[in-house]
């Protein structure tokens, strides 16, 4: 992976069709995505429950650029070599997932992955201050998370005082939840670049019809582009 800032759209396979998530990587890759967004869930840490390090090995192989794993579970230390070793380019933990958070993110940077921390609605900005040297993604959530296709929660004012943060780090931020071509400008002028986009991308195309997701990323990336400085 190499560090910009430029927009990327990021599909998360939670909204992809659930019997055939090889190709439907590959899809999404062919018709545009910059990365490919993994939406792990245990039933504890959230209210559903997705997948594991297996189904992240079986995909890795059709996944050509950067596979994007969100580890919404608790506890998260014991599980990150078995993400790092099922392919993971990043792994994201949850701030509010455990009491050591900096001690997960010196793990997963240990494993060879990027290290990501996500940060729930309810939780500021400032609970990321001593953790920017440790961290090369933040993930804002515009969702309360544990379920697909929830209505967006602006954060803007909350990714406005990360970026401040951030400075001249290289530090991406990325916006999980509700993103679509009316949500895209809002966070995209508050400085993030990396969206995760679910139902919006996946809509209305299939692995034999993926024209429309090729239509919806060059949709969400033209809204954001349109106000990204």
């Amino acid at each position: 992976m190499t560090f910009d800032r430029s927009i990327k759209i990021a599909p998360s396979i939670l909204a992809a069709d659930f019997a055939n998530f090889g190709a439907e990587c590959a899809a999404v890759e062919a018709q545009g995505a910059d990365w490919v967004h993994v939406d792990v869930m245990d039933g504890h840490f959230v209210p559903n429950i997705t997948f594991g390090p297996a189904m992240c090995a079986a995909i890795r192989p059709h996944i050509k650029g950067v596979m994007d794993v969100h580890l919404m579970i608790s506890p998260v230390d014991p599980y990150i070599e078995d993400f790092a070793k099922a392919g993971a380019d990043v792994i994201t933990a949850h701030v509010e997932a455990g009491p050591h958070i900096h001690r997960t993110l010196q793990a997963i940077r240990a494993s060879g992955a990027k290290a990501g921390v996500a940060l729930n609605p309810g939780t500021p900005a400032e609970a990321v201050a001593h953790l920017l040297d440790l961290t090369d993604l933040i993930c804002v959530m515009t969702v309360n998370p544990g379920f697909g296709g929830q209505k967006f929660i602006d954060m803007s004012d909350k990714i406005r005082t990360l970026r401040a943060m951030i400075g001249d780090r290289p530090v991406h931020i990325e916006i999980d939840g509700g993103v679509d071509p009316k949500t895209a400008p809002i966070v995209a002028q508050a400085g993030a670049d990396v969206l995760v986009a679910g139902s919006a991308v996946f809509k209305g195309g299939s692995v034999s019809d993926p024209a429309p997701y090729g239509a919806n990323i060059r949709e969400i990336r033209a809204a954001a582009e349109g106000v990204y400085a």
